[in-house]
């Protein structure tokens, strides 16, 4: 059995991390480089690091930071915001990104997920999904969680799975940073309807709502930030506890 992953997450602006509740009230969470490595450090699986900005501003992620964040970290280590192009994809990947995460590109052009797998292989390509539940229905949000489109949530993940996506990470707008638990029952529909690998993000407050996402929610990774930056969570506290509710787990 493949064991789950525990994902720090590292929102940036201004080259700041930053944390806010459902995706507004930013507050500074410390400096992302020295962030990373202490991540790294203590157990961390893996690493996402988003340029929260990036494509509100219409720009590409900042390389300089991808390379020195790369440079203190052992593990594998995805790079997303404004990613548009092939090119921009190869120049992440020589700063020292093993994977990228697309987003609201990927929505306004579908095929850029088909380019980037077919150049770089499935297991490089992370779609994010950010989604809002909206009336019963689970609809997709652009840019940062600004833009409401009509596109379903299932809809679109079915069709990056087909494109070539190797991973689906899923934010629930409605949970992101109020700690009161991830969206697991879309999770867990997510997880019936593809068969990549789901990260869930948007709602950890406990070391329950982890165990709860991973059971519950059949997620095979679950992402956090607050509860990692302001130390509420230790994450080898985190990875004994799952495995003591016998959640597969590298320690």
């Amino acid at each position: 059995m493949l064991t789950k992953r525990i994902i720090p997450c590292l929102d940036i602006k201004n080259g700041r991390t930053v944390k806010g509740v459902n995706f507004v009230n930013l507050i500074d969470a410390g400096d992302p480089i020295v962030l990373a490595k202490q991540y790294a450090d203590l157990g961390a699986d893996e690493l996402v690091f988003l340029d929260i900005a990036a494509t509100l501003e219409n720009r590409g992620t900042t390389l300089d930071m991808v390379l020195k964040v790369a440079q203190q970290v052992n593990i594998p280590f995805t790079v997303g915001g404004g990613i548009s192009s092939v090119a921009h994809v190869n120049a992440l990947l020589k700063c020292g990104a093993d994977k990228v995460s697309i987003n609201s590109s990927a929505v306004k052009r579908p095929e850029l997920i088909n380019e980037l797998s077919e150049k770089f292989g499935s297991q490089c390509v992370v779609v994010a999904i950010d989604a809002k539940q909206v009336d019963g229905e689970w609809l997709v949000h652009l840019a940062g969680g600004t833009i409401p489109t009509a596109i379903n949530l299932f809809d679109w993940a079915k069709e990056v799975e087909q494109r070539g996506a190797g991973e689906i990470l899923f934010t629930s707008m409605n949970h992101d940073g109020t700690k009161a638990g991830f969206a697991n029952k879309a999770l867990g529909k997510l997880a019936t309807e593809v068969n990549i690998p789901i990260i869930a993000s948007g709602g950890a407050g406990s070391v329950q709502h982890f165990i709860d996402t991973f059971v519950e929610g059949k997620s095979d990774a679950a992402l956090a930030a607050s509860v990692f930056h302001f130390g509420e969570i230790p994450i080898p506290d985190l990875k004994q506890a799952l495995k003591n509710n016998n959640i597969p787990i590298r320690l």
